[in-house]
């Protein structure tokens, strides 16, 4: 069962004169897969995570479906963009997916249960104990009732990731939630992270740029290739999956 479906998807760029083009031919995602892409940066991995993340409206779709729930039947994601159905769309994202950026994008303000319950919140789930329990998995528990300023770097990415699986969506996307840590503290939350997700049933999508290890935790990499025309003027990145 497919949660994704991508054919003919294209998002081009112009910056400095050069165009930059992400080409998508054909894309299949299964339910509960965890999937890796690999690559260096400005090769377009932020960029095909925020189109799958439905964030970002690609400059041409032959077809886009994505399918959260075995008993659901697809989303037409391209036909909704056609339609400018932001509603839609944004009531889709906050339901469905959960988003782990490379900085954490924490809210200073709020405690580390806060943060944490802020899908749930708005979504307006019950308070049943789920945020302390996934604390508690994330060896997070001891910092519930502190601001972010008061953890280390490690500790930020957990309550980050803690944050984006509190509503139980279908699918996280990860964009190198690791790329700020030393490399043995990135390798354990990595780790950690991939085993929540197994045990939790949810896809995964992680840019990274540590294949040795990613492979280690048994994701399937989508293959792309980066090339530029003889006169520089166009780069393209074509990924297939």
């Amino acid at each position: 069962m497919l949660i994704y479906h991508l054919r003919d998807v294209v998002m081009t760029r112009m910056a400095e004169g050069v165009e930059f083009r992400l080409t998508v031919p054909s894309l299949q995602i299964s339910l509960g897969e965890k999937i890796a892409l690999i690559g260096h940066s400005g090769c377009g991995k932020s960029t095909l995570l925020d189109i799958l993340a439905m964030i970002l409206r690609p400059t041409g779709v032959g077809a886009f479906r994505f399918r959260p729930e075995k008993e659901s039947p697809p989303v037409d994601v391209a036909k909704a963009w056609a339609q400018r159905d932001l509603n839609f769309m944004g009531d889709l994202r906050k339901h469905r997916i959960g988003y782990v950026m490379q900085t954490g994008g924490l809210l200073p303000y709020l405690t580390v249960r806060d943060n944490i319950n802020l899908s749930r919140q708005l979504l307006g789930m019950p308070e049943d104990g789920s945020v302390e329990a996934l604390a508690k998995n994330l060896g997070i528990e001891r910092h519930l009732d502190k601001h972010p300023e008061l953890l280390s770097t490690g500790e930020r990415q957990r309550v980050a990731i803690g944050r984006a699986l509190a509503h139980h969506p279908s699918i996280v996307i990860a964009d190198e939630p690791t790329a700020s840590l030393d490399p043995i503290a990135a390798r354990k939350i990595m780790a950690l992270f991939v085993e929540l997700v197994e045990e939790m049933q949810i896809t995964v999508i992680i840019a990274s740029h540590d294949w040795d290890h990613i492979k280690q935790l048994g994701l399937r990499r989508l293959a792309h290739r980066t090339s530029q025309n003889r006169a520089g003027t166009v780069t393209e990145t074509k990924v297939t999956g």
